[in-house]
């Protein structure tokens, strides 16, 4: 059986880290975007505040199937 994907590209942020903001990102997404199934990091930017990484801000293109009828 062959599929058919879409790409949509997401963004998300965490101040406690990296891994945080993608596991957001794709939790997020979840909610409304259905048969997710692989993402790829596009960007990781930042936020800096005080001198300090405040929050972490990455991009996240994310690939899902597309249902059939």
């Amino acid at each position: 059986m062959s599929h058919v994907y879409s790409i949509t590209e997401i963004y998300g942020s965490s101040s406690e880290s990296v891994d945080d903001a993608i596991r957001q990102a794709v939790r997020e997404a979840s909610k409304s975007v259905r048969n997710i199934e692989w993402f790829k990091v596009t960007e990781i930017r930042g936020h800096v505040q005080d001198g300090e990484v405040a929050h972490f801000q990455v991009g996240v293109k994310l690939g899902f199937r597309l249902e059939r009828d």
